[in-house]
């Protein structure tokens, strides 16, 4: 979320009108109208990294990734998740999606408190999402809240896996890494032996 391009609310058949022809993408948050920044290299290669495993993994299934630029609607707001992921047949709309059963943020300076709070009470309303996950582009960290657990918490770091129980499908938090550019990923690399 960047900057708020009018301080009156817009109705959601104007701001989907308006994304339809917009040059950059923006988001719908209470009525109000938010553009977003761009990505660093870092959020991109996370992004595209767990996208890649999460879709490579579910080949075969009727779950779908998305990515970046699929908006998710929860509630009366539309959110452009960083990925996430659809298994039941959503026919609303081309542009938008309303029942992911995984959402995905990466975590930057300007977005992980909104990513942390309001985005996530929004996105725990969606009836249909059993997980959302939270990645530091910074540090190797990732946390997943998880609705059958109450919508706790639980953190992995590299040298870890993550069982995305929803899908039935397990990640290692180093790939979600590769070639991420950070001093946890460094000093994991280091101890491993391995190059960067």
């Amino acid at each position: 979320m960047n900057v708020n391009l009018a301080n009156k609310s817009i109705s959601e058949q104007d701001y989907l009108q308006g994304e339809l022809l917009a040059d950059t993408k923006h988001e719908l948050i209470d009525g109000q109208v938010y553009a977003m920044a761009g990505a660093s290299e870092n959020h991109n290669l996370l992004s595209g990294n767990i996208f890649a495993e999460l879709k490579s993994q579910l080949r075969g299934l009727p779950c779908r990734a998305f990515i970046a630029d699929m908006k998710v609607k929860a509630g009366y707001n539309f959110y452009y998740p960083d990925v996430m992921v659809v298994c039941q047949q959503d026919n609303e709309s081309d542009y938008y999606k309303n029942a992911p059963v995984i959402i995905v943020e990466v975590l930057s300076k300007s977005t992980r408190r909104f990513d942390q709070t309001d985005k996530r009470m929004h996105y725990q309303q969606i009836p249909s999402l059993e997980e959302y996950v939270l990645i530091e582009q910074d540090r190797g960290e990732i946390v997943v809240f998880s609705k059958p657990n109450h919508w706790q918490s639980s953190y992995y770091y590299l040298g870890d896996d993550i069982t995305f129980a929803s899908l039935g499908v397990t990640v290692r938090v180093e790939d979600i890494y590769y070639q991420v550019n950070n001093e946890d990923v460094l000093e994991f690399l280091q101890m491993r032996g391995s190059q960067p």
